[in-house]
């Protein structure tokens, strides 16, 4: 319990995205340079595979701690933690992430929307959403979540977007905290660590 309230973020991020996020991951992360009091949690839509292709780029072009979520990892700040392919992701009020093998929701799992709103729900105001680059509407209802319950959200300009459907779905049923290109989410991340 110790560990864990010394490791315990001040924010908790969690990005969403699905088609052409990868390119705004890559271009975000190694902009970031001070995560010490911040935890960030990624959940994207890909394929299942047994492989950790995704995690060993984002490691790589990045230089951050980078690992895949397995059931029950403690959340903590200064790591980049990675929502696996094909499971939905729980946020626990003790710091602790569960993986959920229930039905898709919109035809995804891991769903963006089960992530915000689960973050959300035991978070509150640590709570950072940002979605990003996309192809179908998963992540609106968790950001409307996240509005209601206090937390932050951040939506990717649809503009500089590769597939700009999923931000631009969003920005039509709810009105964000900001709208943002790639770099500016970077530096809106870097800036956490000293508050808002």
């Amino acid at each position: 319990m110790e560990e864990n309230q010394l490791s315990a973020p001040r924010y908790v991020v969690v990005i969403g995205g699905s088609a052409g996020s990868l390119d705004v991951l890559l271009q975000v992360l190694p902009l970031l340079e001070n995560i010490e009091k911040i935890a960030i949690v990624i959940v994207v839509h890909r394929k299942n595979s047994d492989d950790n292709i995704l995690e060993e780029l984002l490691r790589m072009k990045s230089g951050l701690h980078v690992k895949e979520i397995e059931d029950k990892t403690l959340l903590k700040a200064g790591r980049i933690h990675v929502a696996p392919a094909d499971y939905h992701l729980l946020f626990e009020k003790d710091q602790s992430l569960a993986l959920d093998v229930s039905e898709k929701v919109q035809y995804s799992r891991p769903s963006i929307d089960i992530a915000f709103e689960s973050a959300a729900e035991a978070f509150g105001q640590k709570v950072i959403a940002v979605l990003l680059s996309g192809a179908n509407s998963d992540g609106t209802d968790g950001l409307l979540a996240v509005k209601k319950l206090g937390g932050i959200v951040v939506i990717q300009s649809p503009v500089t977007a590769d597939v700009p459907y999923m931000p631009a779905f969003a920005l039509t049923h709810l009105v964000p905290d900001h709208v943002l290109a790639p770099i500016a989410i970077a530096d809106f991340i870097n800036g956490l660590n000293g508050g808002f």
